[in-house]
C-alpha cells in the first residue's frame, strides 16, 4: 500500500512541478488498473493517519497486501474472492511446504507478453523517445519486503493458445518395460496437475518421463538453481530445506509420495527449496519442455475449449461469466468405450455428466430383466442431475452408445456453483415424468425415483 501511495504521491507531485515551471504534462502510459483498485488507492490516500498519530500495524500486514494487490493487478481476476481464497490459500501451502512465499501464478496480458507491475507502474511518467526525468528527480528504489522466508521472482514464459502452431520440437520418448510403466502409473495415479490430463495427454507424459534412482544425500535440486525437470517420487523419503540468512533448516519433508519441482517450470523462476534424499528411492522426472508442452499449454487450451463449450449450454446461460469460469475450473475429462455403463440404476448420486462429444442412452428398468429406453443424450446435453438435485440414488442407468467424452462435475461441486441453475432442472422433472407416462403408463414421481 505505501509503494502504491508513493505512485500516487510522485505522479501529482512532478504533475504540479511541472505546471509551476510552464512545462506541458507529460502524457502517462496506461495501466488498466480495475475500479476497485483506483477506489482502494484513494481511500488509503484520504484515510492516512495525520501527521503525529500513531496506528499500529501487525508485522507482515503491509507486505502481505502488496503482494496480493499486485498479483490481482497482474491477473485481473473477474471473481475477486474466488482469487483471494486462492491465492491465500497456496501462499499457506507454500509456507507450509517451505516454498518460497510469492511464487503465485504470474499471467499475461492479452497481447501474451508477460507483465510486472512494479515495472510498469514505476515508468508511469515516461514514453518511448521522450527525454529522461531532471537530476534532481529522486529515483525510487523500491523496498525490499521481509517475508518469513525467501521470494523468487516470477517472470513467467507467456504463451497464446490461439496462435499455438504445431509443435516443431520433437517428442521425447523414454522406453520403459511394463513393469516400470506400471510403477511409473501408479506413482502419478494422485498427482493434482495430472488429474485434468485426458487419455491421450497422460500417455505422452508417461512416455516423457524417466527414472531416477537416489541414494541418501544426494541432492535432487538446489536452491536458486534453474528448473530442469519436475518429479514424482515413487518410493523414498526427502527433506526441504531452506537457506536465508546464510543458515540453512529443514523446513519439511516428504515420505514415499508426492512431487515437487513444478513452480520453477512454471513460472520460469529459480528453484525456491533444495531437495535432499534421506533413503534410498525412486524418482519419475519429467523434463522441462515436455512439462510445459503437455501441462502448461494444453491445459490452457483444453480450459480455452471449455470455456467457448461451456458458453453454448442453455441450462448455465442463467450463470455469469465469472460463475461459469468456476464451473470450467472444476470440470474434468472422462472418456467411455462403446456400449459401457457410465451410472447404474440403484447406484448412489456422486457425480453430474455433460456430454461433450458422442451419444448416451438412458434407460429404466420396466421389471427385473427389462430395461427400456427413454432417452438419448448427445453433445451439449446433460444427465445425472436429477438424482442430485433430489437427493435419491440413481433410477435410471446410463450407457455410452459409442465412443463418449464427457464432462464430469462432483457433487460438492454441483451442489456449490449450479444452485442458479436448479429451477432450470426442477422443471425439467415435469417432463421426465411425461415420458414415464408414455413409457410405463401411469405417472411415476421422478422425484422418488431419479437418474
Amino acid at each position: 500500500m505505501q509503494k502504491c501511495l508513493w505512485l500516487f504521491d510522485r505522479t501529482s507531485a512532478r504533475v504540479h512541478a511541472r505546471a509551476r515551471s510552464g512545462r506541458p504534462a507529460r502524457r502517462s502510459r496506461a495501466y488498466a488498473m480495475p475500479g476497485w483498485a483506483t477506489e482502494l488507492y484513494f481511500a488509503a490516500f484520504l484515510r492516512r493517519p495525520a501527521s503525529g498519530m500513531s496506528i499500529e500495524i501487525p508485522e507482515g500486514l503491509t507486505e502481505l497486501l502488496q503482494s496480493f494487490t499486485v498479483e490481482v493487478l497482474r491477473n485481473q481476476p473477474r471473481d475477486l474472492l474466488e482469487f483471494a481464497l486462492q491465492y491465500f490459500t497456496q501462499l499457506k501451502e507454500n509456507e507450509s511446504n517451505g516454498a518460497a512465499i510469492g511464487n503465485e501464478q504470474n499471467s499475461a496480458t492479452r497481447s501474451g507478453k508477460a507483465v510486472n507491475f512494479i515495472e510498469e507502474a514505476m515508468q508511469i511518467d515516461s514514453e518511448n523517445g521522450e527525454e529522461e526525468e531532471d537530476d534532481d528527480d529522486e529515483e525510487f528504489v523500491a523496498p525490499v519486503i521481509n517475508r518469513f522466508i525467501r521470494r523468487a521472482s516470477v517472470c513467467a514464459e507467456a504463451f497464446n493458445p490461439d496462435e499455438d502452431e504445431e509443435d516443431k520440437e520433437p517428442r521425447i520418448t523414454h522406453p520403459k518395460t511394463d513393469e516400470q510403466r506400471q510403477r511409473l502409473q501408479e506413482a502419478c495415479k494422485d498427482i493434482l496437475l495430472f488429474k485434468n490430463l485426458d487419455p491421450e495427454q497422460m500417455s505422452q507424459v508417461l512416455d516423457a518421463m524417466f527414472e531416477k534412482t537416489v541414494e541418501p544425500g544426494g541432492h535432487i535440486i538446489d536452491q536458486d538453481d534453474d528448473g530442469d525437470n519436475f518429479y514424482v517420487i515413487e518410493r523414498g523419503t526427502f527433506d526441504i530445506l531452506l537457506r536465508a540468512d546464510g543458515t540453512e533448516r529443514t523446513v519439511g519433508s516428504y515420505d514415499n509420495r508426492g512431487s515437487f519441482g513444478e513452480l520453477a517450470l512454471m513460472y520460469n523462476t529459480p528453484r525456491a527449496a533444495t531437495i535432499v534424499a534421506t533413503s534410498t528411492g525412486a524418482l519419475w522426472c519429467l523434463d522441462r519442455l515436455t512439462f510445459r508442452r503437455i501441462i502448461v499449454k494444453n491445459n490452457a487450451k483444453k480450459r480455452k475449449m471449455y470455456e467457448a463449450f461451456i458458453e453454448t449450454l442453455p441450462l448455465l446461460t442463467s450463470l455469469e461469466p465469472s460463475e461459469r469460469m468456476k464451473v470450467v475450473d472444476v470440470l474434468s475429462s472422462k472418456v467411455y468405450n462403446a456400449g459401457e455403463q457410465i451410472i447404474a440404476q440403484g447406484d448412489l448420486a456422486d457425480c453430474f455428466y455433460i456430454v461433450e462429444s458422442g451419444k448416451v442412452r438412458i434407460t429404466m428398468k420396466r421389471s427385473r430383466d427389462e430395461e427400456v429406453d427413454i432417452a438419448v443424450c448427445s453433445r451439449g446435453q446433460y444427465f445425472g442431475e436429477l438424482a442430485l438435485v433430489t437427493n435419491k440414488p440413481r433410477a435410471a442407468s446410463a450407457y455410452a452408445v459409442e465412443n463418449v467424452k464427457c464432462l464430469v462435475m462432483d457433487v460438492q461441486a454441483f451442489e456449490r456453483l449450479l444452485g442458479p441453475c436448479m429451477d432450470i432442472m426442477k422443471r425439467n422433472i415435469a417432463n421426465y415424468e411425461e415420458q414415464l407416462v408414455t413409457l410405463f403408463g401411469s405417472n411415476t414421481d421422478i422425484e422418488e425415483q431419479n437418474a
